[in-house]
């Protein structure tokens, strides 16, 4: 992961166990608490049929569903009654979808640009998630599909991390094991893993903070939005930015599929 130098010394993180608390699922239990504002980004809708991505407004305007900033995907793709949209199966709008645990690398890098000018040229700490099976080359598995519709297995791809990364500790947070980096801000999007020599996987990082702390990010690997803590001025930065569909939140806010009240499927 080009940039990123693997950290021994934890401690840099010990800053985020301290202060991230509430019930699972908040703003304050995903990055820290104490900033003075926070900004959740929505990960872009990329759509099946290769169309520019949308923002999940511009899917409650097909579904009928009202936008808002705690809106859940399962509850906004779920059309309302008198919504005429086409649906599947399952009775859900499903032209698109948005990842999961995983900022897309145009948003990610769109994202930094804001970051850039508080951070400077100060070094940045990021977290990755030990738990993706790509880290330690277990639980993957590559096939390819033969000109003939055999699927093929492929060379078994090595692990994302050597066995040496593999083995340094660990930034423990609650209910969250982390292998740590240390780099640039820019290299953020080169956190992910060689499939093969030509194909690479990119993996946002879990958690990734200035060294002095003044702010944090964090996609948590359930979520399909990640959260921004910051001044008051880089949030207001971060949900002025054009090619970003965020939106203001709070530290008590819960991010959970039951908090999207204006849109409950019960």
């Amino acid at each position: 992961m080009k940039g990123l130098e693997p950290v021994a010394d934890v401690s840099a993180g010990d800053w985020i166990a301290e202060r991230l608390r509430g019930p699972i699922g908040t703003v304050g239990s995903v990055v820290p608490r104490g900033f003075e504002a926070y900004a959740r980004v929505l990960h872009p809708v990329e759509l099946h049929d290769g169309r520019p991505p949308m923002t999940w407004a511009q899917v409650c305007l097909l579904t009928g569903r009202i936008p808002h900033a705690l809106m859940q995907w399962a509850a906004i793709t779920t059309p309302a009654a008198e919504a005429e949209v086409a649906t599947v199966a399952s009775g859900r709008w499903d032209d698109g979808d948005v990842r999961v645990g995983n900022l897309v690398p145009p948003t990610l890098r769109t994202l930094i640009d804001v970051l850039a000018p508080v951070t400077g040229e100060q070094d940045c700490f990021h977290a990755l998630w030990e738990g993706w099976g790509w880290v330690d080359g277990h639980g993957v598995q590559v096939t390819f599909a033969s000109d003939d519709d055999r699927v093929v297995p492929a060379p078994v791809p090595a692990p994302g991390v050597p066995p040496e990364v593999w083995a340094l500790p660990r930034l423990r947070l609650p209910g969250r094991d982390y292998l740590l980096f240390r780099g640039p801000l820019q290299a953020a999007p080169n956190m992910g893993w060689h499939v093969s020599t030509s194909w690479f996987q990119p993996q946002s990082p879990s958690l990734f903070w200035s060294a002095n702390q003044s702010w944090c990010v964090g996609t948590e690997i359930d979520f399909d939005s990640t959260v921004v803590g910051g001044s008051a001025d880089l949030i207001r930065a971060v949900l002025t930015a054009p090619s970003l569909d965020a939106w203001p939140v709070g530290p008590d806010d819960s991010l959970t599929a039951f908090a999207d009240l204006p849109n409950s499927l019960s």
